[in-house]
């Protein structure tokens, strides 16, 4: 059975780029913005789940596997709260610049270049994030399951993406890729985004069970993105496993 999600397409267009992830004023300044809400979200329901009631570092211990990496943007600021942080990319470019950031930040973090499919580790991780991700990867359901192998029993997977709506067409694709060029051109494509209904049912097949969902919602008066009940667009889901 073939067990390969990469779409080499999307690699290509990832690599190109590589050099630009830690520009907050380059083509992944979308994400610089996106962030901050990320890394709050993930800090505080990873508190609620494992009881956690430390002020300074509360992710001491806690070890995270990073699926689809990057440049580190969202590995760097976990690692700084404590966790164990390793990060996975199938692209060998967005790798190296995440193992050259490493020099100024100093941090410990371990990265590979590798899919989950071709990624070996051998202990299991408490919590795994596929953070806009999956709608870059071939099988969603496959790339879920494996990914699942990676993660404790009770541990906890963040998955994020985009919801497949006329609305999620003409904030995500049109306004954002065409019309305020926040993103490359080509960056997404709707026909691959995800409704939550379909991403439940994929992850309960890995024995995942849904716990939160929630909208991600941008704010162009605040300038900034904040979690919303809306969820036509942009979404995150916590799933524990059972």
């Amino acid at each position: 059975m073939n067990t390969n999600t990469i779409n080499q397409a999307e690699i290509e267009k990832f690599d190109k780029i590589a050099k630009e992830w830690w520009d907050p004023n380059g083509k992944f300044k979308p994400l610089h913005k996106f962030n901050p809400i990320r890394v709050e979200y993930i800090k505080n329901n990873i508190i609620e789940d494992f009881e956690i009631n430390k002020i300074d570092n509360p992710l001491t211990n806690i070890s995270i596997l990073d699926i689809g990496c990057g440049g580190g943007l969202l590995s760097e600021p976990l690692a700084r709260l404590g966790a164990n942080v390793v990060g996975i990319d199938a692209s060998k470019n967005n790798i190296s610049v995440a193992k050259h950031h490493l020099n100024k930040s100093k941090l410990k973090i371990q990265y590979y270049n590798a899919s989950p499919e071709n990624f070996s580790y051998k202990k299991k991780f408490d919590v795994i994030l596929n953070m806009e991700i999956v709608e870059h990867v071939d099988d969603v359901e496959k790339f879920i399951n494996i990914s699942s192998k990676f993660l404790n029993n009770n541990g906890i997977m963040f998955v994020a993406t985009l919801n497949q709506t006329l609305k999620s067409y003409l904030f995500a694709i049109i306004g954002a890729e065409y019309i305020l060029r926040w993103l490359p051109i080509g960056t997404h494509d709707w026909n691959k985004f995800i409704k939550p209904q379909d991403l439940e049912k994929f992850c309960n097949s890995s024995s995942l069970k849904l716990k939160k969902i929630d909208g991600v919602k941008f704010n162009p008066i605040l300038n900034k993105w904040k979690i919303s009940n809306d969820k036509s667009v942009n979404y995150i889901t916590k799933f524990r496993k059972i």
